[in-house]
């Protein structure tokens, strides 16, 4: 982790591969996902700060937004109503949150038994959010940002290559205190990691501009 306030950056740090991260992003501060490598999916969480009654909701969002996807001038809302973050830039163009986060037993389900004891990122969000006092029933459908989710014809979700490349980035803004839960996608039985997780980084600034 790096703390410094050049360019206004207040925190950085690297989430390893396969692991996952925690930290509280304050109203007025703009949050950066950088996909280092590319073709990294990463699952995110987020919960109001002062209470985590109220947090992410994906019904909400894509209904205010009439959109399919998370880019540029998204708002991702919450189950209050309330926008939470603000997306303001978007390198890769387009984030999913409708195909949910892997677990151990969607795993077993769909890539066979084998897979069972293979960790997964519904098992990376309880193990944080048990650290700010919650339990495994305050975890949501999540965003999966970078992650290619096409929508088939028959309005089939279809996990596919990723269309991020390295150095690709998501930024936005919060609206309010956030609590902000991250599974580093540990998934290797399908592409949307490109079979190979890989770590990305994190950075919170203040202020408008880097």
């Amino acid at each position: 982790m790096t703390d410094t306030t050049e360019n206004g950056l207040v925190y950085e740090h690297e989430i390893p591969a396969r692991e996952p991260w925690s930290g509280i992003i304050k109203k007025g501060q703009r949050f950066r996902l950088i996909d280092t490598c590319g073709q990294q999916a990463v699952d995110t969480l987020f919960y109001a700060a002062a209470d985590t009654a109220e947090r992410y909701s994906a019904q909400d969002t894509l209904q205010a937004q009439a959109a399919a996807y998370i880019t540029t001038g998204t708002r991702l809302m919450s189950n209050e109503g309330n926008v939470m973050l603000t997306v303001t830039d978007d390198s890769c163009g387009r984030h999913d949150t409708s195909a949910g986060a892997c677990s151990c037993e969607s795993n077993t389900v769909r890539f066979g038994h084998h897979t069972k004891f293979e960790h997964a990122c519904r098992e990376n969000f309880v193990t944080e959010v048990t650290r700010h006092g919650m339990s495994k029933r305050d975890i949501v459908p999540n965003i999966n940002f970078f992650m290619n989710v096409p929508i088939a014809p028959n309005g089939d979700l279809i996990i596919d290559d990723g269309i991020s490349t390295p150095g690709s980035y998501v930024e936005m803004v919060a609206e309010m205190d956030v609590l902000c839960v991250i599974s580093n996608c540990p998934q290797i039985n399908n592409p949307c990691n490109g079979f190979n997780p890989t770590p990305v980084g994190v950075r919170i600034y203040e202020g408008k501009t880097a």
